[in-house]
Order: structure tokens, then sequence, then C-alpha cells
């Protein structure tokens, strides 16, 4: 089973914000793969079904961002799932332009602190990411206002073509074929 894990903060308040750009992609799968992601367990929203005839839970932390590696953490204890081989996390990243991709095998929180919990949490740094181009901050402009704030509407055309591409690399992925989705949208 796979878990796919995307990153945002819970509330009507923080929906199609930058940082919530985890959780839109989630919200696309359980659509395009008829998931219910209503039960609260986990401090998450979940919900299981088949994405490409694997078994797979999807989650929205219901933790706020910060704190997302003790949702995370409790669902891989839970179900005994290795992080190295059985989570994909979606969410947002500063440092690439709106609506690109970059899907990784590993790697350090590179300052996201979302990530930086789950790797507290996991005890590793060794699982899969899907990251979501939100932009970088306008200069002289603080990083918590500009990732909670909402995108222009031409960025956030780019950013739904980005959760779409981030859709279709989910189920690559979990069919194992990762490298081919890092060709195909990295």
């Amino acid at each position: 089973m796979f878990i796919i894990a995307g990153l945002g903060n819970p509330s009507s308040k923080y929906e199609k914000t930058r940082h919530n750009a985890g959780f839109d992609v989630i919200d696309r799968l359980a659509d395009k793969y008829n998931i219910r992601v209503t039960e609260k367990k986990h401090k998450a929203l979940c919900g299981t079904g088949i994405i490409e005839g694997q078994k797979v839970l999807l989650a929205k932390p219901q933790t706020f961002m910060n704190l997302s590696g003790e949702s995370i953490g409790a669902i891989l204890h839970f179900y005994k799932l290795g992080p190295e081989t059985n989570l994909i996390v979606i969410y947002d990243d500063i440092s690439l332009s709106p609506g690109k991709l970059r899907i990784r095998k590993k790697g350090s929180a590179g300052g996201h602190n979302g990530i930086k919990s789950i790797i507290s949490h996991a005890g590793t740094q060794e699982f899969l990411r899907i990251k979501i181009g939100v932009g970088e901050k306008p200069q002289g402009s603080d990083l918590a206002d500009y990732v909670l704030g909402r995108f222009s509407k031409e960025d956030r055309e780019l950013a739904e073509e980005a959760f779409e591409k981030a859709c279709d690399a989910a189920a690559l992925m979990v069919k194992g074929e990762t490298d081919r989705a890092m060709n195909l949208f990295n």
C-alpha cells in the first residue's frame, strides 16, 4: 500500500493558497479515482482506494503544515510501512516557477517546515516527493504571507495544469515507474 500525502493547512481560510498545493492534488486524485477523503484518523483526512491497480491511502494532514510529520508518522506507524518504499509527499516549492514539477526520490527539507517535520517523524530523508512550483516570493515580502497568499489568475491556471500532471506522476510512481515520472515531468 502507498500513502500519498498532500501537504497544506486545514480550514477554508487556506483553500487555494500556494501552501495548499498538496491538498489540491489530493482532491484531484480523489475525484479522478473515486476515493472519498473524509475519514478523520491519524490527525488527517484520509481515504483508501485503488490507483493503477495499487491500494493507496490518500491523506491530508490536519495538523497545519509545520507539524505534518505528526500525522504522516502516525499513518506510517499504524500501517507498519517504510517511508522509503511506501510514501509519496506532494507539496509546494517556492524555488520552482508556477506550474513546474520536480519529482525526487529523497532529499533534504530545503527549508520547507512541513518536510522538516516529516523527516523528523519518519526518521529518514528517503521518501518520494512531488514538488509543485508556486514561484519565488517577491523581494522584500514576508515568506509566510507569500505562501499563505493566493495565486494570481495567470499563475493559478499554471498551477491547475501542474496539479493534473502531479496526478499523472503519482499514478506512475505507485506502479513503480518513478524514473519514468521524473523523465516526463522534471
